[in-house]
């Protein structure tokens, strides 16, 4: 099974025929329109077989799957933090979507929206997948937070929880050597910020990992994807 993490910085309407290289069977899509609220029937077409979240419906959270795929989205308490959808895929197993966002306090904003929504479901994640835009790296870290980037990569850890990217490259969190992400889309402003996390068990059944490459993906957004193959 092939899954992939977008964020599409918009208009997915417009740039989803950039993704069928991929033939992804599942798709997390941060700042995507909610196709049942979208009027474009191509785009309707395509999503028939989705989940969205959001504030608006011009940008806001999805997971697309291809057609057959069973998916049954869990109603579990997310404490009013922005934006997650934990979804069963085909009953076999489950994928957390992440749109890590500023919430709707001054407190807890991005990662801290994680840290919270982590603590709400620990028990239920050891087996999960959890992929998609963070907005958070080691290098933002304030120490005094317990709700850091490196207490969030601590924790999931702990319940054998580790991301897909650093274990394939050796890469440590802070130091990536492939950015997810180029502010404005200048080449001279790269991070990472998107991730796949999945629980150990997992790691044996990587067969391929993939980052975007810039110079195909930044005439279209400010991300590039991220694919994993089990």
């Amino acid at each position: 099974m092939k899954l992939l993490t977008w964020n599409c910085n918009g208009a997915l309407r417009r740039k989803f025929k950039a993704l069928e290289q991929f033939d992804a069977d599942i798709m997390v899509i941060q700042e995507c329109e909610d196709p049942a609220e979208n009027k474009d029937e191509e785009y309707r077409t395509w999503a028939k077989n989705f989940f969205w979240c959001g504030d608006n419906k011009n940008k806001g959270l999805g997971v697309f799957a291809k057609p057959g795929i069973e998916l049954l989205r869990h109603p579990w308490d997310d404490g009013g933090t922005k934006h997650f959808i934990p979804v069963r895929i085909n009953n076999s197993f489950d994928i957390i979507a992440v749109w890590a966002h500023q919430g709707s306090t001054g407190a807890y904003q991005y990662i801290g929206q994680f840290w919270k929504y982590f603590q709400l479901n620990k028990d239920r994640l050891s087996e999960c997948i959890i992929i998609g835009d963070f907005n958070s790296n080691k290098i933002w870290d304030k120490p005094k937070r317990i709700w850091n980037h490196s207490c969030v990569v601590r924790e999931l850890n702990e319940i054998g929880i580790r991301s897909i990217y650093h274990e394939m490259t050796g890469d440590l969190q802070g130091a990536e050597s492939v950015p997810t992400f180029y502010l404005q889309k200048n080449l001279g402003k790269p991070y990472h910020i998107d991730y796949i996390f999945a629980c150990s068990t997992r790691f044996p059944n990587v067969r391929e990992f993939h980052v975007g490459n810039p110079q195909d993906w930044l005439g279209v957004s400010d991300h590039v994807p991220l694919v994993v193959t089990l």
